[in-house]
């Protein structure tokens, strides 16, 4: 069983491989959330990554499905303490932006939704340009003063107002960011690579990786010449069609099958294996509809990939 890491300063431990659940409620449903949720956690995971947004984008859905989901599953578990929820707010369509008081009631209602007191690891999910970083800050330190999160974190932020926002929670002796969470990995770099991982690296927090297996590109499902993709997020601005057409698309999974089949590895396993072994990173997350696609995200606990591995691969992605 993998050795548990710690999430920054926070005290809180958790396993090296994120579980999305982006996808409970939506290409899940109940049974099979609640079937990849037990596989995951009987073999050693306990860290859940979740939004009070998902799955408002699907038809019928307004937002909260995956929060419901997992909360469902809590109590029919009972299984609360052993595990390690992370939730975000502000995009759900009745508490978007970070305005203070959307803040405190966004929280409020992913508590309800997850039938819980305490939420472990809270995020803004996009920041709100909007509001004063002081603002943000001191609504997410209330939250950590009435016992309702344990830690907060920023996900899709600029370098800026991340610096910003630790640098005002430090002179104040408030509750900083523990964590970050951005789009990162092998086909799509350059968003977190430079003033945001610098950001990250000077205030030594935690990093989560989003998309760790770009929409299901960086699986080997989609191929140069394939004659069409067939993924639930087809059409979005998660369609892993875009990496075919590009440049490095190719060049990543020509890299990615030399390096699996050294290691008799899948290629998704050597994705996240990659992303685990960037700098700051703590932990990639992904996500899995079935307990038939953990195998190959929990196998990347475990990869140690070479130096020339990594050379490999970071050339083809560069």
């Amino acid at each position: 069983m993998a050795t548990l890491k710690n999430l920054g300063d926070t005290g809180i431990e958790i396993y090296p491989l994120n579980l999305g659940g982006n996808v409970f409620g939506w290409t899940a449903d109940r049974d099979q959330s609640f079937a990849v949720l037990d596989a995951y956690t009987e073999a050693g995971g306990n860290f859940i990554d979740t939004a009070d947004a998902y799955s408002r984008w699907a038809p019928g859905h307004v937002g909260g499905e995956s929060e419901t989901v997992i909360g469902e599953w809590l109590a029919a578990r009972r299984n609360r303490d052993n595990v390690v929820i992370a939730t975000k707010g502000g995009r759900h369509p009745e508490f978007t932006g970070l305005k203070a008081d959307t803040i405190a009631k966004a929280a409020d209602a992913s508590l309800r939704r997850l039938g819980t007191d305490y939420i472990d690891l809270y995020y803004t999910h996009y920041d709100d340009e909007s509001v004063p970083v002081e603002e943000i800050v001191t609504a997410l330190d209330g939250l950590v003063k009435a016992g309702k999160v344990r830690a907060v974190a920023a996900s899709n932020i600029s370098p800026e107002r991340l610096e910003a926002a630790v640098t005002f929670a430090r002179q104040h002796g408030l509750s900083r960011y523990a964590a970050l969470q951005p789009h990162y990995n092998l086909v799509s770099r350059d968003t977190y690579e430079g003033g945001l991982r610098e950001v990250a690296e000077r205030y030594g927090l935690a990093v989560f990786p989003y998309y760790g297996l770009g929409g299901g590109f960086l699986t080997g499902k989609y191929r140069p010449g394939s004659a069409s993709v067939d993924s639930g997020r087809a059409g979005t601005t998660l369609d892993p069609g875009k990496y075919l057409a590009s440049e490095r698309g190719p060049k990543v999974l020509a890299a990615l099958d030399e390096v699996a089949h050294a290691h008799g590895a899948e290629i998704a396993t050597v994705a996240l294996a990659w992303l685990a072994a960037q700098p700051t990173v703590t932990a990639p997350i992904a996500s899995a509809r079935t307990p038939a696609q953990l195998p190959a995200l929990l196998a990347a606990v475990e990869l140690q990939l070479t130096a020339p591995d990594l050379a490999k691969l970071n050339e083809a992605s560069a």
